[in-house]
């Protein structure tokens, strides 16, 4: 669906922001918009010197958005650039500006990854090509997750939820996306009391986690890039959309990564996981209940986002009529 949050420019605006990053003879040959994402509006961009980027600019200034989606671009500036430093397979940073002088936006051009998005191509890999595939997701997402923060939660200006602990973080980033739902109107199958309740009753279980790990926390097929070898397989190039970071427990990771699944269901991605030799993630039934929150967060912010992005119609009601059913399911596995 098209988001009102993509902020699209002109050709003169686009030479603009490549000559502030390249200088006054940088010279652009190619581009064209990126339209696979929904939040940032994304540009591959060819220079003379055959540089081969991405452009991605921030939302409009002053568009309503959701708690957690303040200076998400600097976010993902910094994610990309602690990310790379450990080893990861991400994007460089090529050049980054957030004086949101030129277009009123933050922005940031980065290396273009080769291949293309895993949702693209997984219906044509084999079997074992694709759990291959997942298998290296799994072993990079485990070399990210040894990356460590001074805190816990988003670190964003102002925000409420970084703290010293990832219960007190996580318990504030469910109030900021209650206290969005409330103020976007958003229509919820629990009241928002209620799911505030059931989410803090096994909140005990976050005091396991002590360390503020790097999380990617939007590792969906749509944000890795592969390059299929023609047989029906293909190799991990990349792992891409870095804004939704924050600093957690790496069990939260796996709810993007299994998007609707049960990690049971991909045993191969947890033994690569514990495999990469980092860390280990054994499904008890702690682990369980603690997925089970942040699924249930995650929904919610895939039911709430709707409002800032102008998205309706009924394609939109019945993918937030489906996401509301699973939300029910994931709070009833808490209880």
């Amino acid at each position: 669906m098209e988001s009102l949050t993509k902020l699209r420019v002109s050709e003169t605006e686009l030479d603009t922001l490549v000559r502030r990053g390249f200088g006054p003879d940088a010279q652009i040959t190619q581009w064209r918009e990126l339209t696979e994402g929904h939040y940032n509006v994304a540009y591959a961009v060819r220079l003379a010197d055959g540089a081969d980027l991405v452009l991605k600019i921030a939302p409009p200034p002053g568009l309503k958005l959701l708690s957690h989606e303040v200076d998400l671009m600097r976010t993902e500036i910094d994610f990309f650039r602690r990310a790379r430093a450990g080893g990861v397979a991400v994007p460089e940073v090529v050049f980054a500006d957030t004086e949101r002088d030129l277009v009123g936006s933050d922005f940031v051009f980065l290396s273009r990854i080769d291949g293309v998005t895993l949702n693209t191509v997984r219906d044509t890999l084999s079997p074992g090509g694709l759990a291959a595939v997942r298998a290296q997701v799994a072993a990079e997402t485990a070399r990210l997750h040894t990356i460590s923060g001074p805190a816990y939660g988003y670190p964003l200006r102002d925000s409420r939820s970084w703290q010293p602990t990832w219960r007190a973080a996580f318990e504030a980033m469910v109030r900021d996306i209650l206290d969005d739902a409330l103020r976007l109107g958003t229509r919820l199958p629990v009241g928002v009391d209620e799911i505030a309740a059931r989410l803090h009753r096994r909140a005990d279980l976050l005091d396991q986690v002590d360390r503020p790990a790097l999380i990617h926390f939007d590792l969906w097929d749509g944000n890795v890039f592969v390059l299929p070898d023609g047989t029906g397989g293909a190799t991990l190039t990349g792992l891409i959309d870095g804004e939704r970071a924050l600093y957690g427990d790496p069990v939260a990771e796996f709810v993007s990564m299994t998007l609707f699944r049960d990690p049971a269901e991909l045993p191969g991605l947890l033994a690569a996981y514990r495999g990469a030799g980092h860390t280990s993630i054994q499904l008890t039934p702690d682990v369980r209940h603690r997925l089970a929150l942040y699924t249930c967060y995650l929904y919610l912010i895939m039911l709430v986002e709707g409002g800032t992005r102008g998205w309706q119609g009924p394609e939109r009601e019945s993918f937030e009529d489906r996401l509301a059913g699973l939300l029910v399911d994931q709070l009833d596995q808490i209880d």
